[in-house]
């Protein structure tokens, strides 16, 4: 069954299109067939793949505004090891396009309806705010993944997103839940670190992955070669962190198929 995680938070720098790249690299490199949706006209996932955001013949632009067919925006990142629908500064026009359509929240959703099941994974990198792209993304998916810092303002942020999960889930997508929390730039040397991460843990339980992802310079260094942190460095902390975050996500979904078998057995 294809699991589609929108990869979201509306504050900018915590991580999210790292995020994105790093858990797209470790699911495929454990066997999964994995497909990165750049949502963000900055284009940073697809330069972070290793793919000429300024050379695309076609985009998830044209995609969306049904200029062109799956096929012919679908590209494989071949250092990263999955398929990624790439984005350019095109898709800033997309807002307005969308804007302007019937059932304008469901473009995304009924663009991927035919492909989705090629893939164990759908992760979509959405933009640093709750704008139609996000809504798009949030509509499409089946949870929300959050990376975020733990500091102060990160918390108000937090709850503003989960205000829009729940507005989404109301009124266009039921399914719709928080996926996880995942704490990014992690210092455990920091005393707020520690005071939000036990807050968030409060809060969320276990919705809060165990795995924590540190500051790392591999791990910033590598968008800028075009690859994810374990093809730059797979010794690197970065890179372990990632494909640590994708086992106990792949272990976690384990159980649940385990659980629900055992409930049908029962």
């Amino acid at each position: 069954m294809t699991r589609i995680i929108a990869i979201a938070n509306q504050k900018g720098g915590v991580g999210k299109t790292t995020t994105t790249i790093n858990l797209a690299a470790s699911l495929a490199r454990a066997g999964r067939n994995v497909l990165l949706i750049d949502l963000d006209p900055q284009g940073n996932a697809t330069m972070g793949s290793g793919i000429e955001k300024t050379e695309l013949e076609c985009s998830i632009y044209d995609l969306l505004t049904a200029q062109a067919e799956f096929s012919d925006v679908v590209t494989f990142a071949d250092e990263a090891g999955y398929e990624i629908l790439p984005a350019n500064a095109d898709l800033t026009a997309a807002e307005v396009a969308l804007l302007q359509k019937d059932e304008k929240e469901l473009t995304l959703k009924k663009a991927l309806e035919a492909y989705k099941d090629q893939f164990a994974f759908i992760l979509i990198d959405c933009p640093p705010s709750l704008n139609m792209l996000t809504v798009n993304a949030l509509v499409a998916a089946d949870s929300v993944l959050i990376p975020m810092q733990c500091e102060y303002y990160a918390l108000e942020g937090l709850t503003a997103l989960s205000e829009t999960i729940q507005a989404i889930a109301e009124r266009f997508n039921p399914g719709l839940e928080i996926e996880g929390i995942l704490r990014t730039m992690y210092d455990p040397r920091n005393r707020l670190t520690l005071d939000v991460s036990e807050q968030l843990k409060e809060y969320f339980g276990d919705k809060v992955y165990r795995t924590v992802i540190p500051r790392n310079i591999r791990l910033a260094e590598a968008p800028s070669y075009g690859l994810p942190v374990m093809v730059y460095d797979k010794a690197s902390r970065g890179a372990l962190a990632h494909i640590a975050l994708a086992g106990e996500m792949l272990r976690q979904y384990a159980q649940e198929e385990n659980q629900k078998a055992n409930q049908i057995k029962n």
